[in-house]
Formats: C-alpha cells, structure tokens, sequence
C-alpha cells in the first residue's frame, strides 16, 4: 500500500511542471497585449500630435511649375473682317475682295521664368504670394477653310484673285493681333492666369499636408495684395 501511495506522489509530482507551464504561457497573454495597446496609442498620438515636417513649400510649388514650361491660360475667338483691292492694265481692270476670317488668339505663360524670388510663403497665415511674368499673347492662328469672301469686280484673274487672298490674309493676321491686346481681352486672359495658377498651386500644397492654403497671385507691375 504504501508502494501504491508512492507511485500517486510520483505521479503527481511528475505532473506539476506540465501543468505550470501551459499556466504561465497563459498569463503572460494579457501582459503582450497591454504592450501591444500601448505601443500601438503611442504610435497614434505621435501621427496626430506629433512635428510635421511637410517640406518646403516653395520648392513644392516650383515642381508644379516644372510639369509644364508654358501654361495656355486663355484663347480668344476673333473674325477679323478686312478688305484689299488690286489694279492691272494701267488700273483699267480693278477689283476688291472683302474676307472675313476666323481666328484664334492663345494668350500663355511663360513658367519657365519662375523661380523661388517669384514666390514668397508666410507660414502663419499659410498664404503663397506668388508674382507672374507678363503675359504673353500668341500669333493669331486664321482658319482660312471657314473664312468668307466677297469679290467685286468685272473680271478678276487667278494672279489677282490669289494676290487679293494673300493681303488680306496679312491684313486679317494684324488685326486679329490689334484685337486681341486690346485692355478688355487682356483683363480675362489675366484673371484666367490667376485662377489658373491659383489652382495649379493650392491643390500640390494641399495634397502635400498643408491643408487650406491661400494663394495670392499678381503679374508684375502689380501691388502686392495686403493682408
């Protein structure tokens, strides 16, 4: 009997070091997860509280600048309505032709001029001023397949039908010129260029974390914008 009682404290002795490991294991589970929570609220506080560095501003705005050499801001459909006569034979045989002749003017940006002198950033008030070269308005573009003709004359040879043509091509290629620097059309293509280059800019800065920013835009020559 005492041979039986023993082995059940053998046993029961070989069976204690099985038991307390399972149970340590066990234990240990709540204390990996309390780290793990802690780690991973530390980790949260440092994103939302945490410095930002976002970069520079200046350059980031620059890049924007980079994609794109020369930005086309506004066009401006004109129809420039002109007239050129021709004589031969002594001025015995006269002939006219009025033309009126679709064109189209691009007014654009020369971003190739922009470097950091042309931008300032106020951090406090996350504002970017930023100062444009002048506009630049492009060479009319005439769309001679809609253009309309009037001719008048008795008889109007090829020779005189296609030197008529040619004058008023250049005549209509000047005055579509005139037109489109006329203080009118400037004043659109400039507010275009602003809002265009307001939009071009805002939205790489907020992409970049800057959040709301204001961008102040002006051409040079003009006052710089108070605050």
């Amino acid at each position: 009997m005492d041979e039986h009682k023993l082995t059940r404290e053998q046993t029961a002795l070989g069976a204690l070091p099985r038991q307390e490991r399972p149970l340590a294991r066990l234990q240990a589970v709540p204390w990996f997860l309390f780290i793990l929570m802690l780690a991973i609220s530390a980790w949260l506080a440092w994103r939302a509280f945490g410095p930002r560095d976002y970069g520079d501003p200046l350059a980031t705005s620059l890049v924007a600048f980079e994609k794109q050499n020369r930005l086309t801001v506004f066009s401006a459909q004109l129809s420039p309505v002109v007239a050129s006569t021709d004589a031969r034979y002594l001025g015995l045989v006269q002939s006219r032709q009025v033309a009126v002749i679709p064109a189209r003017v691009d007014y654009t940006l020369d971003l190739s001029q922009m470097d950091r002198g042309r931008m300032r950033w106020d951090e406090g008030a996350h504002t970017l001023d930023v100062q444009l070269p002048p506009l630049q308005v492009g060479r009319p573009n005439l769309d001679e397949a809609r253009a309309q003709y009037l001719r008048e004359g008795i008889w109007i040879s090829r020779d005189a039908q296609d030197k008529l043509t040619r004058d008023n091509t250049r005549l209509a290629e000047q005055q579509a010129q005139e037109q489109a620097a006329n203080p009118v059309l400037m004043g659109l293509a400039r507010t275009a260029a602003k809002e265009a280059i307001r939009q071009n800019l805002a939205i790489p800065l907020q992409v970049a974390g800057y959040g709301n920013v204001t961008v102040n835009v002006r051409f040079d020559g003009e006052a710089v914008p108070t605050r």
